[in-house]
């Protein structure tokens, strides 16, 4: 017997933003430490394979830096002066202030902000309770997802597709803006095993040779927001060369002849000019998809980080529709199952009690909104009091210069709830200690996958953190709401009428299966009975004003961006920051190895692992810069400058540079990260955040 097979083993769910929502056993040592973390070999799509960063769990959950007691500033915003409180008081002065600011502001001055540090729907979505209870002003959350799901709906009309373990029996997987193997490592398991089985190929497409392309049988290195271009030479390849399915595309598309026309111009030779790769690579791809009927497309995040992101993922997804392949088992094209669940948390999230004539406020421009911008505001009072969960938006969120700023408004109230000391909790004027997810009941959805899986409480938090649930419940009492629907119930009886109103039992129940699959039966993952949209076609015509999308902002709110600018057809259009004299060149921030936004940047290995922040950068613009390996470089733009080490790198092309991870902002020598560079503007047609779609220049640091 195996020493894991020794252990106490607990099951859960990795609770990180991350389409794969592994499957977890957890070593249960005591009745509060935890030991290694596995993947479940009994769930089919976790298969066994975990990340190594979650792995080294305990790293988190022990780490003598965690917030034990809840702290009241005592010195100058950022200061870092602190005095302990007891919850009762700290909790007491939140109320104080909230209820201080809704009496000079109304209401609507008060902004719950939150988002993905946890994926459980309990301890993520409450807050919302709070917020519709209390009136306060809505939140509009769009910094990951907009650009790509909006894409996506647009060709098929519902967000789901074809079983990801389909991969394994694929005869070619195309990864496309995605780096799996950093970011969702079980893709790669069922690639993989396509390849070892079947012999299946594995195309990979990004904007530098990553960890993911050296897998890779085929890899395209194209330029940041060129995918819409790569697209159409490959479909106007398949028209050009009879490997388009014509019979499926009268079936089931809206306008095949007209795609057709619109692909003439199209070539190979005018994308290559546009992507920088040569013509024959993208007719080496188009051959392969062309003549490979169990071609399995699957079309990751990386859309959703450029301006023109909804656009290339539209034109991604019909590639599927001309070769015809969402016919077959193992082809199709998918990026999320987000649509398969059909949770209902309403009351949960308290949405009864939603008044729809409170404004929302975009997330994503957390920096216009604090700094006044009366365009961020939508009419209403400025923002004078906030309680955050589950995120830090002085670090990960655009235009960071205009994001602390607001913070250190000495008018604005911000209560942290958080694990460890962050850049946003550092700028806090109270902080509470929040409990890790082996230490709390919750409910996850797996977008990536199939699955909902329990993750039931497994150990004693240290004395002192509490559960978002907790802090909930316990401001709406002093702010005089506790007598409102959802208010007054545990986590588990919330998860026990999520999962009832579903028919999927109780939480009971579900701690003895662990998850339920819910994949869709062939036809309709497969769309073989039609699309999603009312005549079942999928649309070449995109209608990118009236379609429906699950993350389309409220009508309150409009349209973003420069709508008039959206092609008719899937297309090449620069609506991203192109580079200039002024900024030669194109950064994208891409996620690194060891970090997840920037949770795990505080563990000791992830921080040794990844070393320090740096530009990758391509040894022919280095010379042409005087800068050698190692060297510090200055990066900047009309919004901020940053200082990183220059890393000399052959895998990207000339002109595009690539800063990986989100470092804390300390890390930087000036005590500013990366997102002092990118863009807080609400990109075409639904808004979002375009962190890989920054033009900068760069020169040797003084």
């Amino acid at each position: 017997m195996n020493q894991h097979a020794k252990l106490r083993i607990g099951h859960s769910a990795c609770p990180h933003d991350c389409p794969s929502t592994c499957a977890l056993e957890v070593e249960l040592l005591d009745g509060n430490r935890i030991g290694r973390v596995h993947g479940a070999k009994a769930n089919s799509y976790t298969a066994g394979v975990i990340c190594a960063k979650v792995a080294r769990y305990a790293d988190r959950v022990h780490h003598p830096d965690r917030l034990l007691k809840p702290l009241i500033r005592a010195g100058a915003k950022g200061d870092g002066v602190w005095k302990d409180a007891s919850w009762e008081a700290a909790l007491d002065l939140v109320a104080e202030k909230f209820i201080a600011a809704e009496e000079k502001y109304g209401s609507e001055t008060v902004w719950p902000y939150y988002y993905a540090g946890t994926m459980g729907l309990v301890q993520r979505d409450g807050i919302d309770r709070l917020r519709h209870a209390k009136k306060y002003s809505g939140f509009f959350g769009s910094i990951c997802t907009n650009l790509a799901w909006t894409g996506w709906m647009m060709g098929a009309g519902a967000l789901r597709g074809p079983d990801p373990r389909e991969m394994a029996k694929s005869d070619c997987v195309v990864i496309w803006g995605t780096n799996a193997v950093v970011t969702q490592v079980n893709v790669m398991t069922h690639a993989i095993k396509a390849r070892k089985t079947r012999g299946a190929r594995i195309v990979v497409i990004d904007v530098y040779e990553n960890a993911t392309m050296k897998q890779a049988d085929l890899a395209l290195v194209l330029k940041p927001g060129t995918d819409g271009a790569l697209a159409c030479a490959v479909m106007h390849v398949l028209f050009r060369e009879g490997m388009a399915d014509r019979t499926y595309l009268e079936k089931y598309t809206d306008d095949p002849k007209g795609l057709e026309e619109h692909l003439r111009t199209r070539t190979p030779e005018w994308a290559a000019a546009i992507t920088g790769l040569t013509v024959a690579e993208i007719e080496t791809f188009a051959r392969l998809v062309g003549t490979t009927k169990k071609t399995y497309f699957r079309l990751g995040y990386g859309f959703a980080r450029q301006r023109n992101g909804s656009v290339n993922m539209h034109a991604a997804a019909s590639i599927a529709a001309v070769t015809g392949c969402w016919q077959y088992e193992g082809g199709g094209a998918f990026h999320s199952n987000s649509g398969i669940f059909k949770l209902n948390q309403d009351v949960l999230e308290g949405t009864k009690m939603r008044d729809p004539s409170i404004r929302y406020l975009d997330h994503s421009r957390i920096g216009p909104v604090l700094t006044g911008a009366k365009d961020a505001l939508y009419g209403g009072p400025p923002v004078t009091a906030m309680l955050i969960q589950n995120t830090n938006p002085a670090n990960v969120a655009p235009e960071q210069r205009l994001v602390k700023q607001g913070f250190l408004r000495d008018d604005l109230f911000t209560c942290v709830h958080e694990q460890f000391m962050t850049d946003t909790a550092k700028l806090a004027d109270v902080v509470l200690p929040a409990t890790m997810f082996l230490e709390h009941d919750d409910i996850y959805k797996g977008g990536g996958n199939q699955h909902i899986t329990l993750g039931p409480k497994l150990i004693d938090p240290p004395e002192g953190p509490r559960t978002n649930h907790f802090v909930i419940e316990e401001l709406a009492q002093r702010l005089g709401v506790a007598d409102r629907p959802g208010f007054g119930m545990t986590e588990q009886q919330h998860i026990d009428i999520i999962l009832g109103k579903r028919g999927l039992g109780s939480f009971d129940s579900l701690k003895e299966d662990k998850w339920v699959d819910l994949q869709p039966d062939f036809d309709t993952a497969h769309f073989i009975k039609g699309f999603g949209h009312a005549d079942g076609k999928f649309r070449f015509r995109a209608d990118w004003t009236g379609q429906a999308a699950p993350n389309r902002p409220p009508k309150s709110m409009g349209l973003f961006g420069p709508v008039e600018r959206l092609p008719e057809f899937p297309d090449h259009v620069d609506l991203i920051e192109v580079a200039d004299e002024a900024h030669p060149f194109r950064l994208t921030t891409s996620p690194a190895r060891n970090f997840l936004n920037s949770t795990f940047s505080e563990t000791p290995v992830s921080k040794a692992r990844e070393v320090r922040p740096e530009l990758l950068l391509h040894p022919d613009d280095a010379a042409a810069h005087g800068l050698a390996d190692g060297d510090r470089v200055e990066v900047g733009n009309e919004r901020g400058e940053v200082v990183l080490h220059a890393k000399l790198f052959n895998g990207i092309k000339r002109g595009v540079v690539i800063a990986e991870g989100i470092w804390p902002n300390s890390a930087h020598e000036r005590g500013e990260g990366i997102n002092v560079l990118t863009g807080a503007d609400a990109p075409a047609p639904y808004g979002g955040a375009a962190f890989h779609d920054n033009k900068v220049w760069l020169r040797a640091a003084s």
